[in-house]
């Protein structure tokens, strides 16, 4: 029978970083991050096992930035789960927890974002999720047709050749199945200008994510 972990209530001062802790965060993710739990106090518990060398503290497996914006926000205890794990299993859990998530399905992203356009200003989502205003109003915007651009010159195609696993084929399948067809556009048409505008939000999400 599997034992179900409990949470228990750790003094933030006897929580210690591990060194080899590869993950980051930028300034402005972790500015939303301590305002979401100022806002509604919170959070995910932060993960910890028994430090191996300072008695009576624990070392932060997941959560360090957690633990950073409690800090910051002055709370003298936290939230935790106590694993029982060897330095060996815990260098796996580091390399590991932060990096297994799965990724947004444009289309459910976009109903998303849309629904709580209803009750908030982009200026005021982009506070709180990781998105930018800019990346919030374009996918808040994304049922719409797109307008095309008129051009002065005669446009030469240019081929693009490149291989996707299954799984990448099928994100990408989605993400261009929710991108409206516009006119009599053929089916390759519509998967270049759908390619090209996922291709112009991410660049300027990593533009705004840079200027932080």
């Amino acid at each position: 029978m599997l034992q179900t972990k409990q949470i228990e209530s750790v003094e933030i001062n006897k929580l210690i970083a591990h060194p080899a802790n590869p993950n980051r965060m930028s300034n402005s993710t972790f500015r939303k991050l301590a305002g979401h739990i100022k806002r509604t106090g919170n959070y995910e518990p932060v993960i910890v096992r028994p430090h191996p060398k300072h008695n009576g503290c624990y070392e932060i497996i997941n959560g360090e930035h957690r633990v950073k914006a409690l800090k910051k926000l002055g709370r003298e205890t936290c939230d935790c789960i106590v694993w029982q794990v060897d330095d060996s299993e815990t260098l796996i859990l580091l390399a590991t927890l932060n990096r297994l998530a799965g990724a947004d399905v444009l289309a459910k992203k976009a109903e998303l974002i849309k629904a709580l356009s209803r009750r908030f200003s982009a200026k005021d989502l982009a506070k709180n999720l990781p998105d930018t205003k800019r990346a919030i109003e374009r996918l808040k915007d994304l049922h719409r047709p797109l307008v095309p651009r008129a051009t002065e010159h005669k446009a030469f195609l240019n081929p693009l050749v490149f291989f996707l696993t299954d799984d990448q084929k099928q994100t990408v399948d989605k993400a261009i199945a929710s991108i409206p067809a516009e006119g009599k556009e053929t089916a390759a048409q519509r998967r270049a200008r759908a390619i090209t505008e996922i291709a112009k939000v991410y660049l300027e999400y990593k533009q705004e994510e840079a200027k932080t």
